[in-house]
This record gives C-alpha cells, sequence and structure tokens, in this order.
C-alpha cells in the first residue's frame, strides 16, 4: 500500500433495512423495465484494494442496479446493508445475515449504494469490508468517485494477481486501479502478469501507483509495465508543482492530496495524501470519458472484450475507441505547471523547464483534461501534437519501459 487513510468521527443518518440475499430468493423485487431503459450509458471501474466501507454516505445512491448489469457483472448475492445507526451498530446488525455469509466464490451488491465487490480470498477477516484497522481502499473508492460520481464500482479485495484477474475477467470492467506495490519501486515481481492480462489481452485500462519516493517509475511492477499507466503526484490547489515524494518518470501525474471518506464511521472525511489517491483519481477521470462518448454515440455497454467488443472500449453509431486512442488522448491532453507558481515553503519540487517529462511524464491531468480529450476523440477539436523534445523524451521513456518489461 502508499498510503493508509486516517480515522474521524462517529456520527448518525436515517434508512432503512439489513439483509443478505441469494440472487433469485422469493421475493426479490424485479427490475421494471423503464429502470432498465432509462439507466443509460455507464463506466465500470475496479479498484483493487484493503477494503471498502459500504455504510460510508460517500457511497449511497438512490437508483437501482438493473438486473442485466448485476447479471452481466455476476452478482450473485445481494445485501441490503442497515441504514440507521453508527457504524459498528450498522456492521454488527448485518454481520450474521450478511457480512459471515460471503465466500470468495460470492459477487455481491450491496443494495442502495453502488458497490458491488467480491474477494478472491477466503481467508479475510471480513470479506469485502475494510476492517477497522485499515481504510486505504475506502479512500481510494471515495477518490475514484470524486472525479466521477456515476461511476459503477466493481470493488476486489485483495493485493494479488488473483484479485487482479478477477477484475481483468470481468467483460464489463473498463478500468482497474491498483496503489500498492513495492516499497521504493525495489524491481521485484509484483502484478504486472495480471495487469498485461487485462491490457494486452482483454483491452481494459489499467491505472498504476508509482511509489511514494522519487525512485523512477520504470521498474515499478504497477507503474511501470508499459501497458500500465503509471501515476505521480502534483500538488493541486497547492503550488501546483511535483511532489517530491511521488515517483518519476511516469506516464502523468494527478492529484496528491484529498478529501476522502473514512473508513470507519458513516460521514467522516479526512485529508490524505499519496500515489495512492492520485491514481484513482485518474480512473474515476478515465471512465467520466468514457460515459460521456457512450452517451454521445450510443453505446449502452461497458468493457472492451474481445469477443462480444471486438477490443473496442467505446462501440457506437458510426464511431470508436480503443484503449490505445483514449491513451494517445490522455497523453496528449498533459501539461506542465509553470515554474514560476512554485512555493519554495510548500515541501514540493519545482517543475523544470528542461525535461519536465521526466519529473511527471506526459503531464499534469486533473478536470481540466477532461473536455479536451472527449472533444478530439469526438473530433470536434482535436489537440495539438506535443513538442518534439516532449515526445523524444516520453519515446525513450517508453521504449525503456518495453525493454525492462519484455
Amino acid at each position: 500500500m502508499r498510503k493508509l487513510a486516517l480515522m474521524l468521527s462517529l456520527l448518525v443518518l436515517a434508512a432503512p433495512l439489513s439483509g443478505c440475499l441469494l440472487w433469485g430468493d422469493e421475493g426479490e423485487p424485479e427490475v421494471q423495465p423503464e429502470e432498465e431503459f432509462g439507466f443509460g450509458a455507464f463506466s465500470v471501474v475496479a479498484p483493487i484494494d484493503t477494503g471498502i466501507n459500504v455504510y460510508h454516505n460517500h457511497f449511497l445512491m438512490n437508483e437501482s442496479y438493473p438486473q442485466w448489469l448485476l447479471d452481466g457483472l455476476g452478482v450473485n448475492k445481494i445485501c441490503d446493508v442497515t441504514l440507521t445507526g453508527t457504524w459498528q451498530e450498522r456492521y454488527e446488525a448485518d454481520k450474521e445475515v450478511c457480512w459471515d455469509n460471503i465466500t470468495s466464490e460470492d459477487v455481491v451488491w450491496f443494495r442502495g449504494t453502488r458497490i458491488i465487490g467480491t474477494t478472491p480470498d477466503d481467508n479475510t477477516d471480513i470479506p469485502i469490508l475494510d476492517d477497522p484497522q485499515d481504510g486505504h481502499g475506502t479512500a481510494v473508492t471515495g477518490a475514484v468517485l470524486n472525479a466521477n460520481p456515476d461511476a459503477v464500482i466493481f470493488f476486489v479485495e485483495g493485493f494479488s494477481d488473483a484479485a487482479v484477474l478477477a477484475a481483468a475477467n470481468q467483460p464489463l470492467v473498463d478500468v482497474i486501479t491498483t496503489s500498492f506495490g513495492p516499497i521504493l519501486s525495489v524491481p521485484v515481481p509484483g502484478i504486472e502478469d495480471a495487469t498485461k492480462v487485462a491490457v494486452v489481452q482483454n483491452k481494459k485500462l489499467h491505472t498504476g501507483a508509482a511509489d511514494n519516493s522519487p525512485s523512477p517509475a520504470v521498474q515499478d511492477s504497477t507503474a511501470g509495465p508499459p501497458w500500465s499507466i503509471g501515476i505521480s503526484g502534483y500538488a493541486e490547489e497547492g503550488d501546483d508543482q511535483k511532489e517530491t515524494m511521488s515517483g518519476s518518470y511516469p506516464d502523468v501525474a494527478a492529484d496528491w492530496t484529498q478529501v476522502l471518506p473514512n473508513h470507519d464511521d458513516i460521514d467522516g472525511y479526512h485529508e490524505t495524501s499519496g500515489t495512492s489517491f492520485a491514481t484513482p483519481r485518474t480512473a474515476g477521470l478515465l471512465s467520466k470519458i468514457l460515459m460521456s462518448l457512450r452517451s454521445e454515440f450510443g453505446d449502452m455497454s461497458s468493457g472492451a472484450d474481445p469477443d462480444t467488443r471486438g477490443g473496442l472500449m467505446v462501440n457506437g453509431t458510426n464511431f470508436t475507441v480503443t484503449n490505445d486512442d483514449l491513451r494517445d488522448a490522455l497523453n496528449l491532453s498533459g501539461w506542465y505547471p509553470s515554474f514560476n507558481t512554485w512555493d519554495p515553503l510548500s515541501g514540493t519540487t519545482p517543475i523544470s523547464p528542461i525535461a519536465p517529462c521526466t519529473q511527471v511524464g506526459w503531464g499534469v491531468v486533473n478536470e481540466s483534461n477532461v473536455l479536451p480529450i472527449i472533444e478530439h476523440l469526438n473530433g470536434t477539436s482535436s489537440m495539438s501534437n506535443r513538442p518534439s523534445d516532449v515526445e523524444m523524451c516520453m519515446e525513450a521513456n517508453q521504449e525503456i519501459r518495453e525493454a525492462y518489461w519484455n
């Protein structure tokens, strides 16, 4: 893990019910055709991490997922989580009927939330739920939804190839985001075999966190493989410079410090920092772009399954986008903050006017990149090519990564 989330206060909210239902049990309400019809374009992001606090208000939604989407994501169990009382009271109310019944074979929708979750590991203390002593996965998932509040979350608990493959082999998943890896980017095997399956074989996108150190990202098993989008940090809403304690020579840099949901209460938030949160923020922005393009061109599915979607992330009316197309547009959209905004007391490293690509790759990515990427891909307004020195620098980066990882 890159950085653990912090804990704050316990408060109370009002709403109904609890329970864990097997898919197809008696009394399961049918999804009405008009609900399915009105669902619209969507995108599925798969954070892979410690667990997720399904009780937090950050993850609640008023709508219901349509039956066909739940079927497509392999849901075989529904938990109607308790929505009144403190976090501990809700957990205790649901323990016997929900949490104690989840196994590694289950894909669970927590009704009333955006969270569909699974874990390939039967040895976890509490399946899918963020354990009381942790919190990393809740903050990571919060960062996805900060960037795209409408994303469908397919959460996988774990830090292994098996966890990554659970998302990689799910046809409807668009973006997999991982915020864990070897400390100091020590060149040791990690999840690169599984992320290669996800991207090269199954045509998804993978965002991987560079280390929370100035170490080069090239050899990092999470951020370094050429099929992955390696992400470091910059000081958004600060002095807009590179965060010193984030990986160097990545693909892009994103928001390092964010306000994210707590893992052990229902409405508390905390400020926390790290590439752990810059990475899912970028995943959320990519999913937002996919949703917009799918809506514009009438694509009402997700993923890029080679068998059913021909490896296309957007497969609309007379319009297609691959993961390569989206990644190229992401690279074109990157930008370098001016050295002139650097605050010597901020603790950041100034963006060098000479080879800034070695610090933040193609550059910074935030909400300002979203519309230019959409307009570039839909042909409304093309982005200009990057300067030749930037292209040469990042071509060298890619060649080094390909030589190292292949």
